[in-house]
């Protein structure tokens, strides 16, 4: 009988013991020592904290546009601050992951967290509040790459779908609950209290973190290409804000032409990963990951899907509370089966990865996502609610087949030694996809919306051919999702295992 895997008191890492003599590579179905387990569940229960403020607030941007007297384009800067915070830092955890040692890392981004809170609950104007946004998304930008490093780093890939469809949870369902959770804070409470409620939750997941979180990853003193930082800054800030730029362009409210920050951003990014390219082990990002035709196809197809769920979710909010007439509560309920189903399905199409692989779970997936979005371009000022949940229910559906089998199958297809590199990767286009998703949908709800109002359309139903014609972009977006389904990598995640480093736990139960 093999001895049980240990933690080094000293060094707090886990370790597994070496294999008895006769004993195969990798047990048939090795359990995951207790220290990996409790540092995974931590860590997927500190992210879905803070991941669920992505969205929170977007079923408060009617009353914060009354309050603070912005329009939606402006509003939308809640959200989109968020994604622009996030897709600036997240670049750098690849670097933050292979220098430090986890629970250091961890510590940073519960304190980061913590004192954005803090900042947005007391803003005195709007300005102070986007502000401590930004701040709340640093810790925010460092948790989900983390996660990620460390389930590919302790989790073998025969297993690895399950661990990732509880991830999908995370990715998913924290931004689809958080317009319900949002709703319902907001119907009882002022909308400072999302923040205050958030505190003594985040400080008890930090307290936790700070005892129990052993490292799982090994560190190694790397230098830090500043003029690679510099360049991600500005190349990821530009796209961001310049996509976000389009929605303001459109009411006349924006700081400068959104092509100027688009350009300056696809530049310093091509500068970027020319530089990253000389650099190969040293690199600040190794974009060499995109080199695994599994991982570029699969980031696509995560792209496109997060560009339709992060613009629904900036839509539907206004399209229930300015058309439709319903409360801030009653539109938080109406998306929270949406964010149910996704969980749910989460874990089972985790499962169902492990033994088919993701092309037969993607191409329904994405079928389901693409019917559910022209679905969407049926609803009018008319429509009951039921018919609203029913179709966002559908696209959750079909997401929850998209995303866990995406993940798996793109990180999956990397060596160990670009996991951290991957992770960062598709963390940080999640956010620019998030970031375009929310600037398509405004950006071409609010054009229309003024043009209707400006022909002396009735100011309801201008918005309602506002919304209508965004819902028709994301339907026609979601074709390509579709045709690029049929492409991505099908193979099993058994047929993927890789040998498992001697320090590194061979297993996981989860």
């Amino acid at each position: 009988m093999s001895p049980a895997p240990a933690e080094d008191p000293q060094q707090g890492t886990i370790t597994a013991p070496a294999p008895q003599a006769g004993a195969s590579a990798r047990p048939a179905d090795p359990g995951l020592p207790a220290g990996a387990t409790r540092v995974i569940w931590l860590l997927v229960v500190s992210a879905f904290v803070v991941i669920l403020n992505e969205t929170i607030m977007s079923v408060a941007l009617p009353q914060l546009m009354r309050e603070f007297s912005v329009g939606a384009a402006t509003a939308q800067w809640m959200t989109t601050a968020f994604m622009l915070t996030m897709a600036v830092v997240i670049p750098i955890t690849g670097y933050l992951l292979t220098r430090f040692p986890l629970r250091t890392v961890f510590t940073i981004a519960m304190v980061s967290f913590l004192l954005g809170t803090v900042l947005a609950a007391v803003a005195p104007t709007f300005l102070v509040l986007v502000l401590g946004r930004v701040v709340q998304a640093v810790g925010t930008a460092i948790m989900m790459p983390l996660l990620f490093t460390t389930v590919l780093n302790v989790v073998p890939a025969h297993r690895r779908g399950r661990t990732m469809g509880v991830i999908s949870i995370v990715i998913a369902v924290a931004p689809a609950t958080g317009p319900t959770i949002g709703g319902v804070i907001l119907d009882l409470l002022q909308w400072r209290w999302m923040f205050l409620l958030m505190l003594p939750i985040a400080t008890l997941a930090l307290v936790l973190g700070v005892t129990m979180i052993r490292n799982v990853t090994d560190t190694q003193r790397i230098p830090l290409d500043v003029f690679s930082v510099a360049l991600s800054g500005i190349g990821f800030a530009g796209l961001v804000f310049g996509l976000s730029s389009i929605g303001a362009a459109a009411e006349g409210d924006a700081l400068m032409p959104p092509w100027i920050p688009l350009v300056v951003g696809v530049l310093a990014l091509a500068v970027f990963t020319w530089r990253q390219l000389g650099l190969r082990d040293h690199a600040l990002l190794d974009v060499r990951a995109f080199q695994a035709p599994a991982f570029t196809i699969s980031l696509g197809m995560m792209i496109i899907g997060m560009m339709a769920m992060f613009g629904t979710l900036i839509v539907l909010p206004i399209y229930l509370q300015n058309v439709l007439g319903e409360s801030t509560m009653d539109t938080g309920l109406a998306l929270l089966p949406g964010g149910l189903v996704m969980g749910v399905l989460g874990l089972i199409v985790g499962r169902l990865f492990d033994r088919v692989g993701a092309r037969p779970l993607v191409i329904p997936g994405t079928a389901i996502v693409s019917a559910a979005l022209w679905g969407m371009t049926t609803l009018t000022a008319e429509s009951s609610l039921g018919t609203v949940i029913a179709w966002h229910v559908l696209l959750n559906a079909g997401l929850s087949f998209m995303f866990g089998p995406l993940m798996t199958s793109a990180l999956g297809a990397l060596p160990r030694r670009l996991y951290s590199h991957g992770s960062a990767i598709l963390s940080t286009l999640q956010q620019v996809a998030g970031a375009a998703g929310t600037a398509v949908f405004i950006t071409v709800m609010t054009t229309a919306t003024i043009a209707g109002a400006a022909s002396g359309t009735e100011p309801t139903v201008a918005l309602m051919n506002g919304i209508h014609n965004a819902m028709v972009w994301g339907a026609i977006i979601s074709l390509v999702a579709f045709a690029g389904s049929f492409v991505v990598r099908s193979t099993p995640a058994e047929e993927e295992v890789r040998p498992v480093p001697a320090q590194v736990p061979a297993g996981v139960d989860a």
